[in-house]
């Protein structure tokens, strides 16, 4: 990418480290909440954290919308490959994630479903037009970032005719989970002190929506970009923001977030969807008006209506702390499966499957070995 080295200058790093630690006052904690998986493999890839002072410490958020998809909707897009013997198209990450009975969508396919990895709405286009006796389902999932690209293969299904594609809509909305997680913070929830806000959904919906957490939770909020050197001047921004008492909303991000957004891919988004009442988040629960589903106009291309299935009771795996994870109450090293019995290679929860859990974040680069070797040391 051009520029990115700018980024990542390791001069510059030592700076914003160094301010940072004049900056932080010993007296306080700084407790600050990554929403996005991306960030928090930025700050494990880079070792942010260990640049840090003491008492300021990432709490890992939800992550990204492949952690915290629900076991039930896995289940539930498993029942329209084998019950109704579609072709189910989904993105990679999905396909190892967890569902009931120790199954998953790679292991649905390993068992003869036609089930298929995809790298893009195009994909799951071309293969309904090849295929036409077929007929195909997208498992489509993502915050806001990815909804616009299922929006325009949506309104290209229409105008092509493609009665064998329909849609399993599991896009989700961020500002609902950061107001319920700021909503159940306390003595029994995760205490945050700042968040650093989403970098790409906020290149689409902007800066705007997050007015209501210093409004009505009191804590600022700085969207950061996901390389290491944005994170940590969010860190520093946001320490300054605790310090002066002020509580606000900042976009360190600039270069890519505006306070509107993406118009036109917001227009997009309202005409192909609409609103869902609720909607149920991994670790989260049922979350009101937190997701999205085809809007009544576009109804015939919904899976759910097309292809109803029946289901049994969704149950996680014993002993897998994602839920608790996902809100940011624990880390995966609290969790007595990390690393012995959930490996990626055998993963009992979507933290450890997701390219951005923060599970997978820990095991790939190691950091959490030298935190035991820190507390064997001491």
């Amino acid at each position: 990418m051009k520029y990115v080295d700018e980024f990542r200058d390791q001069r510059l790093a030592r700076g914003l480290a160094t301010a940072i630690a004049a900056e932080a006052d010993p007296a306080r904690q700084y407790r600050l909440m990554e929403f996005c998986g991306g960030h928090t493999h930025a700050i494990f890839r880079y070792g942010v954290q260990h640049l840090m002072p003491p008492n300021l410490r990432f709490i890992h958020g939800p992550g990204c919308p492949v952690c915290v998809l629900p076991m039930a909707r896995i289940d539930q897009a498993i029942a329209m490959a084998t019950q109704h013997q579609v072709t189910l198209c989904t993105y990679g990450d999905l396909m190892r994630v967890p569902a009931s009975g120790r199954m998953s969508l790679l292991k649905t396919k390993a068992a003869g479903a036609d089930i298929r990895m995809v790298y893009s709405t195009q994909d799951v286009l071309r293969i309904a037009r090849a295929e036409p006796e077929r007929q195909v389902v997208f498992l489509a999932i993502g915050f806001e970032t990815t909804t616009p690209p299922t929006a325009v293969a949506i309104k290209t299904a229409r105008a092509e005719g493609l009665t064998n594609l329909s849609f399993f809509c599991n896009h989700v909305l961020t500002p609902s989970a950061l107001h319920t997680i700021l909503a159940t913070a306390g003595p029994e929830g995760v205490q945050l002190d700042g968040i650093l806000g989403p970098s790409h959904v906020s290149t689409l919906i902007g800066s705007r929506p997050y007015a209501f957490v210093p409004r009505e939770f009191g804590v600022p909020v700085v969207i950061a970009g996901f390389e290491p050197l944005d994170v940590m001047q969010s860190a520093l921004m946001l320490v300054r923001q605790i310090n002066e008492g002020r509580c606000e909303v900042e976009n360190q991000y600039s270069r890519a977030v505006t306070e509107e957004g993406n118009p036109r891919a917001l227009e997009l988004m309202a005409e192909v969807f609409k609103i869902r009442p609720s909607f149920e988040w991994r670790g989260l629960g049922f979350l009101p008006e937190s997701a999205l589903a085809l809007a009544d106009a576009y109804a015939d291309l919904d899976a759910e209506r097309r292809f109803p299935v029946s289901l049994g009771e969704s149950r996680e795996v014993k002993g897998c702390e994602c839920p608790a994870i996902l809100r940011g109450v624990k880390q995966p090293t609290d969790c007595k499966l990390f690393g012995t019995v959930c490996t990626p290679d055998n993963p009992m929860g979507s933290c450890m499957v997701s390219s951005e859990g923060a599970c997978a974040a820990y095991w790939g680069y190691g950091r959490f070995r030298d935190q035991q070797g820190a507390r064997a040391s001491a």
